[in-house]
């Protein structure tokens, strides 16, 4: 009986379903365990390989997690709205509606392909009208307790997609996802108040088990500053400009102030013959991306008012300039220059030749850098020589007792614009009443959907479409009567995914929001895998929501997200010519090293995936060819889950061959004439591998160091395919063992060994730990035969597992970071070498 996958995969996948093997139900005798994958926007180009590379990561877990006798909920959904869905829409003249219904589709047969352990009758996308009522239902919660409301404020506005962009969108002056160019734009825009929940979002980071680089760049956005806020007359007229200082010690080094371009004040300070000049210049910073304008290297640009202002802490007249580098969504819009202690006010005072006075001590020539560390304070009369620490208290104090400011604290983080000139959204359930009042509408109008509309394409003069739907617009205040007019905006993609995970607890629950009892059982998520480019937004997002959620008594935990783990990317082969122009493979052939498209060079380079790159790998074409498992196998085998790793073909065929030797273990078509499985004890060496094995791949699973597990499996079925008569009990753990990465095998293997059932449930091995425990010694790690590392591991590491367990290394990893590995050399109890382009 040959290993046929193309027989047993749909065979297992069909007994699943059947079954509800896999279905989740609320047992308070079990422990739970919650493991979740970001959910995939389901695009018109379906799965590429680099996106099951995080669901069989978390399919592992959970299968393990059964078998150790956790009650596992493991669901999948679709996050379907959003400008993703309607460009596409747009592109292909197909109604969002339509188009996305069948990439959905399209998507749910791709991943169920694989095998993956998913509780199917959970499954939910945020286009569903139920979805949209709780998202609505969540919304105007948000409403009623002030954290939603209406603001005149700069907007980044995208003319190619007819809609604005929350900051986090843009870079650069650009739209991330396209590359459109944004320009800024003041609008009438919808606003969550995320800035209210700013200390308990930074305080409560600590609690949580996510990756430190994460959580740094969490606290970067979210940017807490200590600080003061000074105010400053202005010389001539009766206007006063308010600066916010996390140094208010440095005030008697001012020697001029910035305004933000976008600064109310500008207009009105702008002397007669510096007005055009200052104009002109707050024009042209409105097409620069505040990324762009907030870097500290390179020159500054600014213009000079012609006004001043009066320094309060000497009197000192301090010339106002217009700069892009302040922005106005920090602080109050406005700076007070310390040149001597400040290196981008340093760079702009060097380039227009403004003073520059020391106030602290430190560093060498004030007039070379600026001194932005702690020292003494000096030329500062009332807080002359105290520490920096000691004067910014006493220059607060000081500040207050004369009434020229206040201590304060000030957040990066800025609110959430809301709203988005689209039509594929949840539209905000929101009326507009002719006597200006704004009313939410109540929970029994929800859902409130979209109307039909057959030209849904974004305005140009940035009306949303839903305007378009006169019929819809127009109606009635339900609790009055009185005329009135819906909101047309419309909610961003990120509405859906702030909450999804806990509709999967509940799906069906046409009554609440969740049932509290599940709520909390399964809360919080213990295992969240996704993309780390979701650092920031959907990730804060979720967490303002969760933290709203919690406060009106719907969740019972703080933070949504217990553990984190960003899975790397997968990249591709990729061919272009010196114009940048790509290639399809089939056009390049390969001649002495170099390649080539008829005579004409190319560039072999690894990149991500891209349709327009002609470098996207199908999974179904994998599958077909080597089988779900293969390709499982494989994506973790490629090295540490959160590394960047490149694809080959290939290869996949290495992980083929090593499952055909598993299934011949047990069903080795040469033993009819004399059976290989037997009921003996194996002998000592066997019995030490067996549990020296469990407990390796224990561990790999446990810490998400997949390809070491698998080094150790690819070990015991080396030691037991040339024995003559192999243990059935070692065979069937090796089975066990092997079944969370290689479901559909294992479970007919576990067949033909005799189970009537499956073995989804069948319980874990366990090791004995003096039969594990392993002597160790230290091996040397070479980069090009020179020794850079000496790291201690197990003595009798078999050489492919010794390179697998050194490549998890994070100290290897980054010993080996940027640069291009040509071979490696692992020899066993020694030395692995790893021979890198110079």
């Amino acid at each position: 009986m040959p290993y046929d996958p193309k027989r047993i995969e749909p065979k297992w996948q069909q007994y699943w379903e059947v079954n509800g093997t896999f279905a989740a139900q609320v047992d308070p005798t079990k422990p739970k365990f919650y493991v979740l994958d970001m959910f995939p926007y389901p695009s018109g180009e379906g799965l590429h390989v680099g996106h099951p590379e995080g669901y069989t990561a978390t399919d592992i877990v959970a299968r393990y997690k059964r078998m150790r006798g956790f009650n596992v909920l493991h669901p999948m959904g679709w996050d379907a709205y959003g400008l993703p869905a309607e460009r596409y829409a747009v592109r292909t003249g197909v109604h969002p509606a339509i188009t996305t219904k069948r990439n959905i589709a399209t998507f749910r047969a791709q991943v169920k392909r694989l095998g993956f352990s998913y509780d199917w009758n959970r499954e939910l996308s945020t286009t569903d009208p139920q979805f949209v009522r709780w998202t609505q239902w969540i919304f105007l919660k948000l409403f009623e307790r002030g954290l939603a409301y209406q603001a005149e404020v700069p907007v980044n506005w995208c003319p190619a997609q007819g809609t604005v962009l929350a900051n986090e969108e843009v870079r650069d002056g650009k739209y991330v996802e396209t590359g459109d160019p944004v320009e800024k734009r003041l609008m009438r825009q919808w606003m969550l108040k995320i800035t209210a929940y700013a200390d308990r979002l930074l305080k409560d980071l600590e609690e949580l088990d996510w990756p430190d680089g994460i959580k740094a760049m969490q606290r970067d956005w979210i940017g807490r500053s200590e600080g003061a806020e000074i105010a400053f007359k202005i010389d001539g007229i009766d206007e006063t400009l308010q600066v916010f200082t996390t140094r208010p010690e440095t005030l008697w080094g001012a020697t001029y102030c910035v305004l933000a371009p976008e600064h109310p004040l500008v207009p009105s300070i702008a002397v007669d013959d510096r007005r055009s000049a200052v104009m002109a210049y707050v024009d042209a910073s409105a097409r620069k991306g505040e990324r762009e304008r907030s870097e500290r290297a390179g020159g500054k640009s600014g213009v000079f008012t012609g006004s001043y202002a009066i320094n309060p802490a000497n009197g000192a007249k301090l010339p106002l300039w217009v700069a892009d580098y302040v922005l106005m969504g920090y602080g109050k819009g406005a700076i007070m220059a310390v040149p001597g202690h400040d290196s981008r006010d340093h760079a702009f005072a060097r380039a227009f030749d403004l003073p520059i006075v020391r106030v602290v001590t430190g560093g060498g020539d004030i007039h070379d850098e600026a001194w932005e560390g702690d020292g003494t304070i000096v030329n500062s009369p009332p807080v002359d020589g105290l520490s920096s620490a000691a004067a910014k208290r006493a220059a607060i104090a000081w500040l207050e007792a004369r009434g020229n400011g206040k201590a304060q604290v000030q957040y990066h983080l800025r609110d959430w614009l809301f709203s988005r000139q689209r039509y594929w959204g949840e539209p905000l359930p929101i009326l507009h009443r002719a006597d200006g009042a704004v009313i939410a509408l109540p929970d029994d109008a929800l859902p409130l959907l979209p109307p039909e509309l057959e030209d849904y394409k974004p305005t140009s003069t940035g009306e949303p479409p839903l305007a378009r739907a006169p019929h819809w617009v127009r109606t009635n205040d339900p609790a009055t009567g009185a005329p009135a007019l819906r909101e047309t905006n419309t909610m961003p993609q990120w509405a859906g995914s702030c909450w999804y995970y806990l509709r999967f607890l509940d799906p069906n629950n046409d009554r609440a929001i969740v049932d509290p009892g599940k709520e909390r059982y399964w809360m919080p998520v213990d295992l969240y895998v996704g993309g780390a480019e979701h650092a920031v937004l959907h990730l804060l997002y979720a967490r303002f929501w969760h933290k709203v959620l919690y406060d009106i008594g719907v969740v019972s935990t703080k933070e949504p997200f217990q553990k984190l783990f960003n899975q790397g990317m997968i990249l591709a082969c990729s061919y272009r010519d010196a114009a940048g122009k790509y290639y399809e493979p089939e056009k390049v052939s390969e001649r002495e090293g170099h390649h080539f498209v008829g005579t004409m060079l190319v560039t072999q380079k690894t990149e991500k995936m891209s349709k327009s790159r002609f470098n996207v790998i199908d999974p179904d074409g994998i599958v077909e060819a080597y089988g779900a498992d293969s390709l499982r196998l494989y994506e973790m085998f490629l090295g540490p889950l959160e590394t960047t790793k490149a694809w080959q073909t290939s290869a996949v065929h290495g992980m083929r061959h090593f499952l055909e030797r598993a299934w011949r273990l047990v069903c080795d078509e040469g033993a009819s004439t004399s059976p290989r499985l037997v009921d003996v004890a194996p002998d000592p060496v066997l019995l030490r591998l067996q549990h020296k094995t469990i407990r390796a791949v224990t561990e790999g699973i446990e810490n998400l160091r997949f390809n070491t597990s698998i080094a150790r499996l690819m070990e015991l079925v080396n030691a037991l395919t040339p024995l003559e008569q192999r243990p059935r009990s070692v065979v069937q753990c090796l089975v066990l063992l092997l079944a969370p990465f290689a479901p559909h095998l294992c479970e007919e293997l576990w067949r033909v060994l005799g189970h009537g059932e499956s073995l989804a449930y069948a319980p874990w091995p366990s090791f004995v730990p003096d039969l594990a425990s392993d002597d160790q010694r230290e091996y040397v790690v070479q980069l090009n035969g020179r020794i850079r590392l000496k790291i201690v591991a197990d003595a009798d590491l078999a050489a492919g597992t010794l390179l697998a367990l050194m490549r998890a290394d994070r100290r290897v990893q980054e010993l080996l970071a940027g640069k291009e590995i040509v071979r490696e050399i692992a020899v066993p109890g020694r030395l692995v070498n790893f021979v890198v382009r110079e």
